[in-house]
Order: C-alpha cells, then sequence, then structure tokens
C-alpha cells in the first residue's frame, strides 16, 4: 500500500516525512516538474519536424574539450554509433521529461537523467571558472528527484505501486518512485 510518506535512510537512521503537505513536499514537486520540463522542451526542440533539420551532435562530439575526449571522438567517428546518439539524444531527453513531468517511472528516468547530464558535464568541461556549472546542478536535481522518489508526490508512480503487477514484483519499487 502506498501512502503519502516516505522512508529515508541515511547515516543509520530510518527517518518517515509526509511527501506533500509540507514545503519539502512541494518543493521536491517542483523541482521534479521543472526539470521534466527541462529535459522534454529540450528533446522536443531537437526533433527534426520542429527543428526543422535533424539532429546532429557531430561538432559537439568532435570538438569536445573534454577529459573523455577520446570517447566523443570515437562516437563522431563511428557511423553507426553517431547515427544511434543523434537519434538518442532528442528521444531520450523527450522520454526522460514526459517521465518526470507525469510522475512515471521516475528512478529510472533520474538514472538516464544522471547518466546524459553526466555525459553534458564532462563534455563541456570549460572549467575556466571552476567545476560548478548548469550541467552539475542539472546532474545534481535527477539525484535528488530519483533519491526522493519524487513520483509518489502527485504522479503516476503512486497509483503504480498499488497494482497487483508491482505487488508481485517487488523489485519493480526500484524503478518507480
Amino acid at each position: 500500500m502506498t501512502t503519502n510518506q516516505t522512508t529515508t535512510a541515511g547515516f543509520g537512521l530510518r527517518r518517515q516525512f509526509d511527501d506533500l503537505g509540507t514545503g519539502a513536499g512541494y518543493t521536491l514537486l517542483l523541482v521534479r516538474l521543472v526539470t521534466g520540463y527541462w529535459f522534454l522542451h529540450a528533446g522536443w526542440t531537437k526533433f527534426a519536424f520542429v527543428a526543422g533539420q535533424p539532429f546532429d551532435a557531430t561538432g559537439y562530439l568532435a570538438n569536445a574539450q573534454s577529459p573523455i575526449a577520446w570517447l566523443f571522438g570515437f562516437v563522431a567517428e563511428t557511423p553507426w554509433l553517431l547515427e544511434f546518439t543523434n537519434f538518442m539524444i532528442p528521444v531520450g531527453e523527450f522520454l526522460i521529461g514526459l517521465g518526470l513531468i507525469v510522475g512515471a517511472l521516475i528512478r529510472l528516468a533520474a538514472f538516464f537523467g544522471v547518466v546524459l547530464m553526466t555525459l553534458f558535464y564532462l563534455g563541456n568541461a570549460s572549467w575556466a571558472h571552476g567545476y560548478v556549472n548548469g550541467d552539475l546542478l542539472g546532474l545534481l536535481m535527477f539525484v535528488i528527484v530519483g533519491v526522493l522518489a519524487a513520483g509518489r508526490i502527485a504522479g503516476v508512480d503512486a497509483f503504480l505501486e498499488e497494482t497487483e503487477l508491482v505487488n508481485q514484483r517487488p523489485w519493480l519499487r526500484y524503478l518507480l518512485g
């Protein structure tokens, strides 16, 4: 049974707090919705039917000044991998954003958001003004949304957790949240 309470464990302590109806609950919901809109919009505007041309990451990958520039260069020089990347970036951003907005499969969406934001952070490694930038803050937003199970707050995950499918397969709760 799903409740409006979340139990968190950290540093050997277990704590329960009311998800919605508190400042923390509303703030977490806001972080989830803003992050979701950010990614949904980023993916949407990269679709060819919206942008007027297909998304192409070749220049970004080939010219990255990054600790993992070798990986980006490999992707840029491998035709099938570049084509896969050009397809998955807009689709992935859109689906991650959609999942966050409706509150469905939050932990799965947050995991892939963390992966993308880590690659973006390392790909935009112009750290002349310090290590903290928008990509790092976006990464932290995905971590917060995933760790605190933000989909249980006014999201589809709260309903999915009560289904017979999830009750018979408790491991599915790791994807929800």
